[in-house]
This record gives C-alpha cells, sequence and structure tokens, in this order.
C-alpha cells in the first residue's frame, strides 16, 4: 500500500525508525484478513506512538499495540498529496466504502445532450465516459452550477424545460416562450435548423468559458457602429456587457472534462524537491518530483518575474558546505519539466487501462478531491495550478515560475537575494 514497511514489535517498539514529518500511514494486524486502520497525520511518529504505546493511563479505545504486527507509511509535502494518498491507499483497503469513509460525494456539472433532437443544458453529478465532451465543470457547489446555467441561458433562446418533445404546433407553449426566451421548439416556433445554430452557439460558450460570445457581440457592435446603425450598436453593447458580467463570474478551472488538463505544483517531502501532480481529462496522477538544484528564482522585491532575468554566463557557481551548486540553463530546466511531466503521463494511462472495469467512478472521486483543494479560499490553498492550453500542452516557461513560486513559500532551500544570486536559507 505504502512504499515504507517496518515490523512492530509492542515489547520493544522502535520509534526512532518513523520520522516526524507528515504523512499517511496503516496499521496492519497479524491477520492478513483483518482490514488495517488508515489515516494522515501532520507528525507521523507522534500519532502512531499515541496509538501503539501501551502505557497504563491508556484508554481502551488506543491500546492497539498487541494486535499492530506491521505499520506501513509514506511521506507527504502537502495536504493535497496526503489526500491523494490517503484516497489511493483506502479504496486499495475499503473499495467502494471508502468514499463514504472520506466523505467524497461527487462534483456538480453542467451537462449539454445530444441524445434529445432539442438539446439543452442542465444540472448534473454524474460523471460517463461517454459524455466527457458534454460534461463541463466542476463548480463549487449545486447552487453555483444553477446559477450560472441561469444566467448563461438568460444571453441564449435555449429551452429550458426537461421533456423529451414530440412538438406540436397545437401545444401552447410556456412561460419562457412567451417572454422570448426560448425559441419554442415544442410547438414548432422556429425551424430544427434554427434551433441547431442556437444549440451550436450554447456549446462554443461552454467550451471557451464565454469567449466565444464576447466575441462575435463586441464584432457585430462594432460593426453596427461602423454603419452608423447606432440603436443596434447599442443594443448589442448592452447584451455585451450582460454577456461580460456572466463570463466574469465563471472559474478557469470551468471546461469540458475532456480537456481539463492541468499541472499542480505542491511542495514536496524531499530535499530541494516539489512535487508536480497530472491532473488529465479530471482524474489525477502522481506525484513526479522535480529537482530545484541550480534553479534560479525570480526576485519579485526587486520587481523582476523572470527566471531569465540575467544571462545565466554571468552568474557564478556558489559554494554551499563544501560544494559548489551551478546554475542550470533554460534548456536544462525545461528538460526535467518533460522528464517529470512524461513520469506521469504513462502512469495515467497504465492507471486507466487496469482500472477503467474495477473503479466505477474514479473521475468523480478526482474531482471531488480536487475540487476540495481547488475552492478552498486563496489565502488557505497552498500549491499552484498551470492549466494546458488549447493544444493540450502546458506551457514550460509558466509551469517553471508556478515551481518558483511554490519552491519559495516552502521556507526552505534556497532563495534569491538582492543581488539575484541564490543563498541557502
Amino acid at each position: 500500500m505504502f512504499p515504507v514497511q517496518i515490523a512492530f514489535y509492542a515489547a520493544k517498539p522502535a520509534w526512532e525508525e518513523i520520522p516526524t514529518a507528515a504523512g499517511v500511514f496503516a496499521l496492519f494486524g497479524e491477520d492478513d484478513r483483518a482490514e488495517p486502520y488508515v489515516s494522515r497525520t501532520p507528525n507521523l511518529r507522534r500519532r502512531i506512538k499515541r496509538l501503539l504505546d501501551a502505557r497504563p493511563d491508556q484508554t481502551k479505545r488506543l491500546q492497539l499495540a498487541g494486535r499492530v504486527a506491521r505499520i506501513e507509511y509514506a511521506l507527504t509535502g502537502s495536504d493535497f498529496e496526503a489526500l491523494l494518498r490517503l484516497y489511493e491507499g483506502a479504496w486499495s483497503v475499503f473499495g467502494e466504502r471508502a468514499r463514504k469513509r472520506l466523505h467524497l460525494k461527487p462534483p456538480s456539472l453542467l451537462r449539454m445532450t445530444v441524445e434529445n433532437s432539442y438539446p439543452r443544458v442542465y444540472v448534473t453529478n454524474r460523471v460517463t465516459k461517454a459524455g466527457m465532451d458534454d460534461l463541463y465543470g466542476p463548480f463549487p457547489s449545486r447552487l453555483a452550477a444553477e446559477r450560472f446555467s441561469e444566467d448563461m441561458l438568460d444571453l441564449f433562446k435555449l429551452r429550458r424545460c426537461v421533456d423529451d418533445l414530440d412538438p406540436d404546433p397545437a401545444f401552447p407553449g410556456c412561460v419562457y416562450s412567451e417572454m422570448k426566451k426560448c425559441l419554442a421548439p415544442c410547438f414548432k416556433g422556429c425551424t430544427d435548423e434554427r434551433y441547431e445554430e442556437e444549440a451550436v452557439a450554447v456549446r462554443a460558450f461552454l467550451r471557451t468559458r464565454g469567449g466565444s460570445l464576447v466575441a462575435t457581440l463586441t464584432k457585430e457592435r462594432d460593426e453596427a457602429s461602423g454603419l452608423m446603425e447606432f440603436e443596434r450598436a447599442a443594443e448589442l453593447h448592452a447584451r455585451l456587457t450582460k454577456a461580460e458580467a456572466v463570463v466574469a463570474e465563471v472559474p478557469e478551472v470551468i471546461r469540458a472534462l475532456a480537456h481539463l488538463n492541468a499541472v499542480i505544483v505542491q511542495a514536496a517531502a524531499e530535499a530541494e524537491q516539489v512535487a508536480l501532480f497530472l491532473l488529465a481529462k479530471g482524474s489525477l496522477c502522481g506525484p513526479a518530483l522535480f529537482s530545484v538544484a541550480g534553479m534560479r528564482h525570480p526576485n519579485e522585491a526587486a520587481g523582476s518575474s523572470s527566471l531569465y532575468a540575467q544571462p545565466v554566463g554571468m552568474m557564478e557557481a556558489i559554494p554551499l558546505e563544501g560544494s559548489v551548486v551551478t546554475m542550470a540553463t533554460r534548456d536544462e530546466l525545461e528538460s526535467r519539466v518533460e522528464a517529470a511531466l512524461g513520469e506521469l503521463r504513462p502512469a495515467t494511462e497504465r492507471r486507466r487501462g487496469a482500472r477503467e472495469k474495477v473503479r466505477s467512478g474514479e473521475v468523480a472521486d478526482y474531482l471531488c478531491l480536487f475540487s476540495r483543494w481547488y475552492y478552498r479560499p486563496q489565502a488557505k490553498r497552498v500549491g499552484e495550478i498551470v492549466f494546458a492550453g488549447e493544444d493540450g500542452k502546458v506551457s514550460p516557461k509558466t509551469l517553471l515560475r508556478a515551481i518558483s513560486r511554490v519552491w519559495l513559500r516552502q521556507g526552505t532551500g534556497y532563495r534569491v537575494q538582492g543581488t539575484g544570486s541564490v543563498a541557502a536559507t
């Protein structure tokens, strides 16, 4: 389950073998059929000793020393890594019961139906492999998803009813058709082609987080203004202002799950390392370690935000504890990034192929874990995320800057002095 394993003897416990660092652990009994105790802690030695130290003044609830035969643990550098490792470990032991133990609930998403002749948008928490292109999210809550859906649909004339429509000209319609907020396909208020155009526009809005509509309205407004059609230009400007207000509420993470790709940067338990996690189509994988040895960090206090503000050749090697630290070139740093991401991509594909039939709802579980971290208040969210571009690739330069910021916030290793040199802290 976890990489480090040590035997436990109640008569002579070797507490010194257990580090005092943060991590996740499992306590195994002599009977392999018994379920282990799995948890996480900011101090492994203190927590495990509290559970297994057989002292007379301890309560019966904590007297587990005589039942534990083996301890397994893994060091973690961040709360994000601890949650992910705890989930993986709990699933290997408890299976689907791990969701209840960890209080995992599927996140709220928007889905645009494609099975019906007249597509509509609705809120759901069901994640399916076939619907990855038509699922958008994750949202912080169902209320947030419903609010965004209502605001977005006010910009279009897509239907909001839940029925499988069988258009009938004798049907009276609904309040939305009377308010001119729906094309009313229920009584053939529009042609099928016109409704399909509106559905395509809504899908483009969701995939671009509103960028498609803003660009279209801006172009039409400018054209109307150029033709001296000021009334139409004013009408388009009002609609553009409303669209921009809706777009401003959309978090950067909201996108089709099939294109939800990013790299999450976290502190690592290892020295001179940061941990990289891959978010690929809603699934999480990692960590892969990135070495910051020889990496020059930006001096934000001096107003420089570039990792390469000065030529590498101008820097001198800095002696540190009897050794020499040489500065890494940009190409070397980018090759390290590619190597770290290369470790994660094959692992993601192997895991998908091995578990697709065994672990149903895996993507929903990972989205729940990811949302717990991403939607924390900015002051409490530790680490950074770099989203992939339209081509599905993460910019190495942007990722290196995120790595540098996370490393500097760790408070260990190197930090930049006013002259741009690297010094030990």
